[in-house]
């Protein structure tokens, strides 16, 4: 039988966590064996159950095992609710039932219980859990008239386990250990049983083993005598639990210490979960409302209490449609509903009632929680109380909200709108920006040309601006040629120069007036960040405007940010701009070529043209730096055409010289593609510098078919007639589509250095490289790697295909004087010489 099963000691123990989980989750248990012919006996229940309590968890238990439902939750009337959880045999035989339900609330509402919260039902799991656990080590069957032995020696047993276990005598001998603990310790059976902790640790080790040992023993019974993170044999993080337990024999002498190390990091990772959750459960702003699927209230928050009056014995069990203001058609939540089936989740406003009876509005997100079946299990409500906002909206009706001029927002609901955005940013930790901006000296715009002219401007620059500007952005006009911008959940100074940039091009185009007289402006701007320089809308605007101040002391047309070092980094910025500008006019570039091999025999197949750039103030500046802020500011173009000509240029000095090599090969960005003039740009700079088009390679990034890629695949198309070979760079790392790529009229694959770097021993990187090698020459393509730096890397790339190689194993960026290794002679110097007059 189970009772008789079951060892005194652990029944004592049972009863007293089984009385610490009542009192703590406020549970009724108990805990049956179940007899012949069903008939039962309490084994442990909690402290305090009244009479009715236990008969109405008897009754439960009674219908619950004449029903064929193995695990279930049975209503003895209607305001009693029992939980149960069956135990059974090897044998599958229900052999016990641990019964659960909520306490009473109070001594007068005896018979007034609630069904369990989900918290109360996961603690109810965990313990049956646990017992359940323990049972099933036990050799129980009810129909069994002798006791059933097993032929499982100590070490069988032990070694059965995953876990580490071992065995000490009394003199803190091992005796005996599992092969968990040979992985573990890295020592044979041998080298550990009939050693002493001080034989196989070091002292301060040996010491903590022993003294758990000494606390096991004054304990009397299993303890846990550690808990800790370790590195385990795989170099894997883990959570380790130690629990050690004396031995006794029949006569009560101790024998020995049994000790058991165990992983609980799932363990460890679930409790955290649970702490997290249930304090953020707990400390939301939001009100928070879980119900079950049938639309009944299991949980609140503090939140929901103060927002709605309601207290949580009010609402559990209840529907939320007794919340309900009666100013929603019947439509309206068939339409929440469907969504919400439909989709998951419905976001929404609705009005609700709280419980002295006034209505308010609250914004709202319904989420469906659905389990491993895909079956709605729980539905998840957050909602704020919006009362204050549209009392505000309300109040601003009656207000004039935009500028009669420009009809933008005007001061006051600027204002309104940074405060709301200011708590939201202050509720989410996220930042936004404010950029204050003040037209350079249009006094004299208004003083020569007259206010009229002057307005015209305006209502010009008030539309440019809201152009460039995101959706999310917020315009608004001040005063005068004042005007402010709030840019909402930045990202960084950043996302904030690039803002700024956008807002300083619409100054770029001259203002056209109705005499066709045109005119320029420039404008001075400050900007100021939430929270680092200001804490509130008044300061934030007050701090921008301070800065917009430095920006017109500084030169105007400029812009500053509040805080000193974003000003100076705004500043370099600006420098390296100017300075890149200006390289371009003085023609401050140069180019470096690195050649291409062939791997079959290392043979010299081409160049690829490399841009660098040494300014005269700054020193040389690295392509990665200057060359995403050529194309931030629109000067890839002009950069682009200068490396192409240059390169041409050098091609035929080489030629000229009586040089030999295949083709040279220039990267254009996707920026240059999207031109209709590049084709007609490149065919001219051919005709203008004489360079063969068989000897000139274009390399373009995947990337560009992501935009307009059949005006792409024509222009690629008129390119390849010219005799021009043409490559895909940095394959595998953009929009890889092989729809396109089949119908491009190209030479080349060129594996991306990212995907070389680690070969042969990164195993995804050597899939990646065969796979493109494989699909390449399906499609009749060369291959060709980039980056190539070890020996290793290119006996992988040769014995898997690759046609050409280049990196530093064979040569880094060189001039074009440093070449000649990789330039072999002509034989006959005038037929070159005569293809390039030709030409």
């Amino acid at each position: 039988m189970l009772k008789k099963a079951i060892s005194q000691v652990q029944l004592r123990e049972w009863q007293l966590e089984i009385n610490d989980i009542s009192a703590e989750f406020r549970l009724t248990i108990m805990f049956y064996q179940i007899n012949a012919e069903n008939s039962i006996e309490a084994i442990c229940t909690s402290q305090g159950i009244d009479d009715h309590t236990q008969r109405q968890h008897q009754e439960s238990l009674l219908q619950h095992l004449k029903s064929a439902d193995a695990h279930s939750v049975k209503k003895v009337d209607q305001h009693f609710t029992v939980y149960h959880q069956p135990i059974r045999s090897s044998k599958g035989q229900i052999i016990g039932v641990i019964t659960f339900s909520d306490k009473a609330n109070a001594p007068s509402e005896q018979g007034l219980f609630q069904p369990l919260s989900a918290m109360q039902t996961r603690i109810a799991d965990m313990l049956s859990n646990a017992i359940r656990y323990y049972i099933n080590s036990l050799t129980i069957d009810s129909n069994a008239s002798e006791p059933v032995s097993l032929d499982v020696d100590l070490q069988s047993f032990i070694d059965a386990f995953e876990e580490h276990m071992w065995v000490k005598d009394a003199n803190g001998h091992y005796v005996a250990c599992n092969k968990s603990v040979e992985r573990a310790w890295r020592k044979s059976t041998e080298q550990i049983v009939g050693k002493t902790d001080f034989d196989l640790f070091d002292p301060r080790t040996a010491n903590e083993f022993i003294a758990s040992d000494k606390l096991a023993i004054s304990n009397g019974s299993t303890v846990v005598v550690s808990e800790c993170e370790e590195v385990d044999v795989n170099f894997n993080k883990v959570w380790l639990e130690t629990i050690k337990a004396p031995i006794y024999n029949t006569q009560g002498q101790l024998t020995g210490v049994i000790g058991m190390t165990r992983n609980i990091a799932k363990h460890k990772e679930a409790q955290d979960q649970l702490i997290l959750a249930a304090n953020v459960f707990q400390n939301a702003v939001e009100g928070v409302v879980i119900t079950d699927s049938n639309g009944n209230i299991t949980e609140i928050n503090q939140a929901f209490t103060d927002i709605t009056g309601y207290s949580r014995e009010e609402v559990i069990g209840q529907n939320p449609r007794m919340l309900s203001s009666g100013r929603h058609p019947k439509s309206f939540f068939e339409r929440l509903w469907n969504t919400l089936l439909v989709q998951g989740k419905w976001h929404g406003e609705i009005w609700n009632r709280r419980k002295h009876g006034a209505i308010f509005p609250q914004a709202i997100t319904i989420s469906a929680v659905f389990d491993k079946l895909n079956i709605i299990q729980y539905y998840v409500a957050v909602f704020a109380d919006i009362s204050a906002q549209k009392q505000n909206e309300e109040k601003l009706k009656n207000l004039a909200y935009f500028d009669p001029l420009t009809q933008l927002p005007n001061r006051m609901q600027f204002m309104s709108l940074l405060e709301q955005e200011v708590n939201h940013s202050h509720r989410a930790k996220k930042q936004l920006a404010i950029v204050f901006l003040d037209i350079d000296f249009f006094k004299h715009i208004n003083d020569s040309l007259g206010h009229v002219i002057g307005d015209e401007i305006l209502v010009e620059l008030a539309k440019r601006l809201s152009y460039a500007l995101s959706d999310f952005d917020v315009l608004a006009r001040l005063s005068g040629d004042e005007f402010v911008v709030m840019l909402p959940s930045i990202m960084g100074t950043d996302s904030v120069t690039s803002s700024v940039d956008r807002i300083r091009s619409v100054f770029e185009r001259p203002f056209i007036l109705d005499n066709t007289q045109s005119v320029r402006l420039t404008a001075s701007m400050g900007v100021a960040i939430y929270p680092s320089d200001g804490d509130d809308h008044d300061s934030l605007l007050r701090n921008a405007d301070a800065a917009m101040h430095r920006a017109k002391l500084d030169g105007r047309n400029n812009y500053a940010f509040y805080t000193e070092s974003m000003t100076k980094q705004a500043v370099a910025q600006l420098k390296l701009q100017n300075a890149l500008h200006q390289a371009l006019v003085n023609e401050d570039f140069y180019l470096v070529y690195q050649p291409k091999l062939k791997l079959s025999d290392l043979s010299p197949s081409g160049f690829e043209a490399l841009i660098r750039w040494s300014d005269p103030v700054y020193g040389n500046i690295s392509p990665a730096e200057f060359i995403p802020l050529a194309e931030k500011i629109g000067l890839i173009w002009d950069i682009g055409l200068w490396v192409l000509k240059a390169a041409c240029l050098q091609g035929v000095e080489w030629l000229t010289q009586g040089k030999m090599f295949e083709r040279i090969s220039v990267n254009v960005a996707s920026l240059q593609l999207k031109r209709n003039d590049f084709v007609d740009k490149v065919r001219s700079i051919l005709l203008e510098t004489g360079l063969p088009a068989k000897h000139l390679e274009l390399e373009v990034t995947e990337s560009c078919m992501m935009n307009d890629p059949d005006a792409i695949i024509r222009d690629l198309k008129l390119l390849g007639a010219m005799g021009i070979a043409l490559s895909i760079d940095d394959f595998g790392t953009g929009y890889s589509s092989l729809n396109y790529l089949k119908k491009l009229p190209i030479d080349k694959l060129k594996i991306d250095q990212s995907f070389v770097r680690d070969i042969p021993h990164d195993v995804n990187n050597t899939a990646i490289a065969k796979a493109v090698i494989a699909l390449g020459h399906a499609l009749n393509l060369q291959i060709i790697a980039e980056g190539v730096e070890t020996v290793d890397q290119a006996d992988f790339l040769r014995l898997n295909g690759c046609d050409l190689v280049q990196g530093y194993l064979y040569s880094k960026p060189r001039l074009p004087d440093e070449l000649n290794e990789f330039l072999p002679m002509f034989r006959n110097n005038n037929n070159i010489v005569n293809e390039i007059k030709v030409k």
